[in-house]
């Protein structure tokens, strides 16, 4: 992660040192024509305090900010949701990529202490447990295997658990054999209920809804489309709580089918926030929190871990959705 991040902080010093170094080139061109001295002191100055400023707040992002935790608590209240449900508590968390805590792995342990302080009847993750392999979660699986819920963890697989940015396989049947080994962990070491297009039906009555993930088209980018909603849909009845990895799924396939509510992650929020606004609105249509479109609603939640391991303005985030019935 350090590695990463060095490697980031050049890249912003050079393009930062760059900028003001060709403005200098365009006036001083300009001062040709007029005749006019322009020194590079004032323009090279400004380099200095860019390049100073942006390394300092990547130092913070970095050291602090990356760690950071908020609690998002909503309550829930639909009318597909009935009495035995009523006061239903999900804890919903997304994005680990595990390797944002190889320096710092007491980290990961305070996120799962909070987790589970919660109370949780039912915990959702909605996928991308590691960034390239396997081995990232192994040091932390007892960690992991802490997660407690009455009625256990449930997961899905996000486009990085399908290992698709990782170069060095020998051939994609390799590569889906590592996918298998990852459902495997998930399933019979961790002890979590990993739904690849499956569901899953609580002693409530709530079916859950897994699907592996898939990405739409209108908008974010593309990653993998391994969903398969009418095979996880098939037997069951509302009230339905559908978990994937990206939320543009869910308008690109979930809305139409009776489904109350959608939980995803994926985009971090960007991992940054100016002025409160995700950076991720950039790219995504629905980016973070709450959407709704009719008697539909998604949550996407920004995530624990990085991939660029910065935060700003965007702590890692515990999702708590307690359900109420309108009856």
């Amino acid at each position: 992660m350090f590695r990463l991040t060095l490697i980031f902080a050049v890249v912003v010093g050079i393009l930062l040192t760059a900028i003001p170094s060709i403005l200098w080139l365009i006036c001083w061109i300009a001062g040709k024509f007029f005749h006019l001295s322009i020194g590079y002191a004032p323009f090279g100055w400004s380099a200095v305090g860019l390049v100073t400023l942006a390394w300092l707040t990547l130092l913070y992002g970095f050291l602090v900010g990356r760690f950071q935790l908020e609690i998002q608590r909503s309550d829930f209240t639909h009318e597909e949701i009935t009495a035995a449900m009523d006061g239903y508590k999900i804890v919903h968390i997304s994005d680990l990529h595990l390797s944002t805590f190889d320096d710092r792995p007491h980290a990961l342990q305070r996120f799962v202490d909070s987790v589970n302080a919660q109370k949780p009847d039912l915990i959702c993750f909605t996928g991308d447990l590691v960034t390239i392999g396997v081995k990232e979660a192994e040091p932390y699986t007892e960690i992991l295997r802490q997660l407690k819920a009455t009625d256990g963890v449930i997961s899905v697989l996000g486009n990085h658990d399908f290992l698709i940015y990782r170069r060095n396989f020998a051939s994609d049947d390799e590569r889906h054999q590592e996918v298998e080994h990852l459902t495997q962990y998930e399933r019979e070491v961790l002890g979590w209920h990993l739904l690849r297009n499956e569901h899953l039906v609580l002693p409530n009555h709530l079916t859950i809804v897994g699907v592996d993930n898939s990405s739409g088209s209108e908008d974010g980018f593309h990653t993998i489309c391994a969903a398969d909603l009418p095979k996880a849909l098939s037997g069951t009845s509302a009230p339905r709580i559908v978990l994937t990895h990206d939320p543009t799924h869910w308008r690109h396939e979930i809305i139409g089918h009776d489904v109350f509510l959608t939980l995803s992650g994926h985009t971090h929020s960007g991992q940054v926030r100016f002025f409160g606004r995700p950076l991720s609105g950039i790219s995504f249509k629905e980016s973070a929190g709450w959407i709704h479109e009719g008697k539909q609603f998604l949550y996407i939640n920004s995530g624990l871990g990085c991939t660029l391991p910065i935060r700003l303005n965007c702590p890692a985030e515990i999702t708590v959705i307690t359900l109420h019935s309108q009856h």
